[in-house]
C-alpha cells in the first residue's frame, strides 16, 4: 500500500512544507511501502515546473531513505519527461510512475512510442499509470506486453478503473505469460475486490490510508472477516471524497489534515460548501487520528 501526498498551500499560496513532512511521517507509522508524489491527488496539474522540482527536493529530504520513493513523471515532450524524471533520480526516486502527454486523438502507437522513448533513456524502474477514465488515453493489454518485453525497466502498472476491469486487464495479461504487477487506485473504493482481482497493492490519498493499509494487511493474513469489517466502516468516507477528482482534493485532502492535526488554508481547485464541510468533519471525526491501524485494530 502506497498512498500519494496531497499538496498543501499556506495563505500566500505556497506550498507548505510541513503538510508535506507531515504526511510522510504519518504514512510511515501506518505501513506505507512506499510514498508516491505528483500524482492526480498532489493536484500536479495545478503546480508550476518549479513547485515539482521543489515537492521532489522536500519530499527526499525529509523521507530520508526511510521507504522507497516513486514519482509522477508528467509532460507533454519525452524532453520536458526526461528532465523531471532526472531531478527525481538525483534526489533517490527508486522509481517512475508514467502519465502519458495530455496531448489527445494520437493514435496508441503514439503513447507507446513516447513511453518507449523515455525507458530507454531512464535507471530506474518505471511504472504506467493506465488511466484512461482520468487522462483521456491509454495503451491496451497488447500494447503493454510489448512495452514490458522490450524494456525490461517497466515493472509495474497503475490502473485506475473497476475491479472487474482490472481484474480483466490481470487475465488478459497472464494469458499472454506477463507476470506485470498491477495497482489500483480510486482512493480505495472496492478496496478487498481489488485484491480478489490479483492486484499487488492500491496506491491511494492519505486521508483513509491507515485504515487500508490495515485492512490490506488484515486480508493478506487471511483475515477476510475482518478487513471486511474494517472496509464496511471507511466505505462511506470513500465514497464522499471519490465523487471527482475536485471532491477528493477539496474534501478528501481537508479530511486528511484535519486527522494529522491541522486545516487546509488555501484552494487551488473546487472550494468546499459549508454543508460539505460540515459532511467532511463528521468523517474526519469518525475516523480519529491518522495513526497505525494495524496495530489498534489487531
Amino acid at each position: 500500500m502506497w498512498p500519494v501526498l496531497y499538496a498543501y498551500f499556506d495563505a500566500n499560496d505556497a506550498l507548505e512544507r510541513r503538510a508535506i513532512d507531515a504526511q510522510i511521517d504519518s504514512a510511515i507509522e501506518a505501513g506505507a511501502s512506499g510514498i508516491v508524489i505528483l500524482g492526480l491527488a498532489t493536484e500536479v496539474n495545478r503546480l508550476s515546473l518549479e513547485e515539482k522540482h521543489r515537492f521532489i527536493a522536500w519530499t527526499s529530504e525529509h523521507l530520508a531513505n526511510r521507504v522507497p520513493l516513486a514519482v509522477t513523471i508528467t509532460g507533454d515532450t519525452v524532453d520536458a519527461q526526461l528532465a523531471l524524471a532526472d531531478d527525481a533520480v538525483e534526489h533517490g526516486a527508486s522509481s517512475l510512475v508514467l502519465q502519458p502527454p495530455s496531448i489527445r486523438d494520437r493514435p496508441e502507437s503514439f503513447y507507446f512510442d513516447f513511453f518507449a522513448d523515455i525507458m530507454q533513456r531512464v535507471s530506474v524502474p518505471v511504472g504506467i499509470q493506465n488511466a484512461p477514465e482520468y487522462l483521456g488515453v491509454g495503451l491496451s493489454v497488447q500494447s503493454l506486453v510489448a512495452l514490458a518485453a522490450q524494456y525490461a525497466q517497466f515493472q509495474w502498472l497503475k490502473g485506475e478503473g473497476p475491479a472487474t476491469i482490472v481484474q480483466s486487464t490481470i487475465e488478459r495479461l497472464r494469458e499472454q505469460s506477463s507476470m506485470l504487477p498491477v495497482f489500483n487506485g480510486r482512493g480505495g473504493q472496492e478496496l478487498i475486490d481489488n485484491l480478489r482481482a490479483g492486484c499487488a497493492g492500491l496506491i491511494v490519498a492519505p486521508d483513509t490510508f491507515d485504515w487500508q493499509a490495515a485492512i490490506y494487511s488484515a486480508f493478506a493474513a487471511g483475515d477476510e472477516a475482518k478487513a471486511q469489517t474494517l472496509y464496511e466502516r471507511i466505505l462511506p468516507s470513500i465514497v464522499f471524497v471519490m465523487q471527482s477528482l475536485d471532491a477528493l482534493t477539496c474534501y478528501g485532502k481537508r479530511i486528511a489534515a484535519w486527522r494529522m492535526g491541522f486545516d487546509v488554508v488555501r484552494d487551488r481547485g473546487m472550494r468546499p460548501t459549508s454543508f460539505g464541510l460540515e459532511c467532511a468533519r463528521r468523517f474526519a471525526t469518525a475516523l480519529g487520528p491518522l495513526s497505525n491501524q494495524r496495530t489498534s485494530n489487531g
